[in-house]
């Protein structure tokens, strides 16, 4: 096969950096993009040097070469978005999350498999060197029992009341923003780490700033501008700007970790620690190319990424030697190439295993979400209501 046509949707923070990196893989090419305006389409294409430009997704659907589409637009907009491009019979890639609560995700899950595409959610820390390297450890049984886990995701991007975004409000981002935004990525993380299913949670959400300062015009994510007091309306906020979550899994070990977007100084920290009965291990996403291990009966470690350590099936992940640093943008460029190298290979995606997070993850994570959010009103354990799929480890 020769290379793969792909149409983008959405081009604001997230959809320019899924152009860079499928271009980093050399048999994807992005013919097409599609914006909320013609304007908007056509600037953003000429800056990004992709040859067609649509202010109607629904014509880029037509285009019988384009293999797959990518759907990078606001939360709300996923669930109809995806619905068009499965019924276009496209392969998807999905930004998280794949819908706005568990009702729509479970039947994008459905539509999916009755179309038969190969679908995928942009779960892309899976896919450092060093995670791989350590979830094929733990495959081999290298880590021994898992104990407990915890750990953090900390930014603070909306660290200030002047710091406004859609994804503050429950209509443009979904009722939970903390959990449901960056929280996600580290129960998913987690989850393909440890093979381990989260079955229970506590929680405790707090707003931090009940009300923001709106600007009175539209700023594109991280683009910090400095805007005049008068360029900004105040709006309340509901959403959660910090949480902590207490966790079972399915295995009986505990954990917990805390998320807080107001974090002064932490850009993008996604932290964890995990306990097991051969060591311990710390990672930090601000610090990719390290890896931590404690023992009891001899001195700690830290690997620093080298293909030439990692285990086998951890390789292909690291595409430089030792001493050259990978970093964020590298994991959306080792996801893609998975996804794009299963249909390459003409794959079934009913029946052949994947190396990437697909719709049922991201269902999964919105279920996970759900009992956080009634965990809080009702403070209490609440079960994760998981239905009749099953669970990849």
């Amino acid at each position: 096969m020769g290379k793969v046509n792909v149409g983008i949707i959405g081009t604001g923070f997230i959809g320019p950096a899924h152009v860079e990196a499928l271009r980093r893989l050399g048999f994807v090419d992005v013919v097409a993009l599609a914006e909320a305006n013609q304007e908007l389409a056509d600037k953003k294409a000429a800056s990004l040097t992709i040859p067609k430009a649509y202010s109607d997704y629904r014509e880029m659907l037509d285009d019988k070469n384009i293999v797959a589409v990518h759907n990078c637009t606001p939360n709300a907009l996923h669930f109809n978005i995806t619905k068009d491009i499965l019924s276009a019979g496209k392969h998807v890639v999905s930004e998280k999350p794949l819908a706005m609560n568990p009702k729509e995700s479970s039947e994008l899950v459905n539509l999916a498999e009755k179309a038969g595409v190969v679908n995928a959610i942009d779960f892309n820390y899976r896919f450092y060197p060093l995670i791989q390297h350590l979830r094929a450890m733990r495959i081999k049984g290298k880590l021994g029992e898992i104990y407990c886990v915890h750990g953090s995701y900390l930014q603070d991007w909306l660290f200030l009341d002047t710091d406004y975004n859609w994804r503050v409000e429950p209509e443009g981002g979904g009722e939970s923003r903390a959990v449901g935004d960056v929280g996600s990525h580290w129960c998913d993380e987690i989850q393909f780490i440890t093979g381990l299913k989260i079955v229970k949670v506590f929680a405790d959400l707090m707003t931090i700033h009940n009300v923001r300062k709106k600007p009175k015009f539209a700023i594109e994510t991280y683009a910090g501008k400095v805007l005049k007091p008068e360029d900004y309306q105040e709006m309340p906020i509901v959403t959660e700007d910090y949480a902590t979550v207490l966790l079972e899994f399915d295995s009986g070990a505990r954990g917990a970790f805390t998320v807080c977007q107001c974090a002064a100084g932490r850009k993008n920290r996604l932290y964890f620690e995990i306990d097991a009965s051969k060591c311990a291990i710390a990672w930090d996403q601000e610090k990719p190319e390290e890896m931590w291990f404690g023992y009891r009966e001899k001195p700690n470690e830290i690997m620093v990424k080298d293909a030439a350590f990692l285990e086998p099936e951890a390789r292909p992940y690291a595409h430089y030697p030792g001493g050259h640093p990978e970093g964020y943008p590298d994991g959306p460029k080792n996801f893609f190439r998975n996804f794009y190298n299963f249909i390459r290979e003409g794959k079934d995606p009913k029946k052949d295993e994947k190396d990437f997070a697909t719709f049922l993850d991201g269902h999964h994570e919105l279920l996970i979400v759900d009992a956080v959010l009634e965990s809080n009103k009702m403070k209490s354990w609440v079960d994760v209501k998981y239905d009749s799929r099953g669970f990849r480890s």
